[in-house]
């Protein structure tokens, strides 16, 4: 599942993120979007068997999906579930969405249904409000200590 937003009312965050060089502002925008996310991860790890992660680190496929129509300038980020190697559980949609009725084509023999057992969507439905507020807070705040980054090293360039 992908999930695109656009932020109304965020113009002074869209300049401030102009006046840096992009790759400063993907910085900024990726760390915010980091910690904003980190609570729905949580909400979700609390209520699967796998383990929830956010990560920057996509898929072949999720990084074709993301390069769309605006190219090098987006950021992505996945929050879904991984396995202790840092990989995508790739069974875990089935989990989250459920089966319907399973039969081996080879023996006719029903292995069953799963239910759905969903785990990251109500997580998405209950964190969002907060997640939109914090990574709002959070955005700026990286500003200023990219900002207070950028003095200090004009301060040592200039002695």
């Amino acid at each position: 599942m992908s999930v695109k937003m656009k932020i109304e009312g965020a113009g002074d965050i869209e300049r401030a993120l102009a006046d840096m060089a992009r790759g400063t502002a993907k910085g900024v925008m990726r760390r915010a979007m980091k910690k904003s996310l980190k609570p729905v991860a949580d909400l979700a790890s609390g209520v699967s068997p796998f383990t929830v992660a956010v990560t920057s680190k996509l898929t072949a496929r999720q990084r074709k999906e993301a390069r769309g129509d605006t190219g090098r300038s987006k950021v992505v980020l996945y929050v879904g579930p991984v396995q202790p190697n840092g990989e995508g559980a790739p069974h875990a949609h089935l989990y989250e969405f459920g089966t319907g009725p399973r039969v081996q084509s080879s023996t006719g023999r029903s292995t069953g249904a799963m239910p759905a057992r969903p785990f990251l969507r109500p997580a998405w439905d209950v964190g969002t409000t907060v997640m939109l507020a914090t990574l709002r807070r959070e955005v700026w705040n990286e500003i200023e200590k990219s900002l207070e980054r950028a003095r200090r090293k004009a301060a040592r360039v200039a002695k």
